[in-house]
């Protein structure tokens, strides 16, 4: 019986240790690497969808695998770098 209730105790201690260190050392750069990560996402939709924009791009076979899961985050990704509509031409996004 007192096995099983030391294994909690020692898992929220385990917890909250962790939590302090998030706290300390993660948190203040987590908007700076959030913001990185966009930056990257943005320049990455912009080379996989350039041939919409009427841009040649020359990986676009490459990109055939990758549109199925891109679509999806078309419309936000689009919404967020300031196009009021999908760019015309390709699929319908609006």
């Amino acid at each position: 019986m007192a096995v099983t209730t030391t294994v909690p105790r020692w898992r929220r201690r385990l917890r909250a240790a962790r939590e302090i260190y998030e706290g300390l050392y993660i948190a203040p750069y987590r908007a700076t690497i959030h913001r990185e990560y966009l930056r990257q996402h943005d320049a990455f939709m912009l080379m996989g969808f350039s041939d919409l924009l009427g841009v040649p791009n020359p990986v676009q076979f490459y990109m055939l695998e990758l549109y199925p899961s891109l679509i999806e985050e078309f419309h936000e990704w689009h919404v967020r770098v300031g196009m009021e509509r999908g760019p015309e031409g390709g699929f319908r996004c609006c």
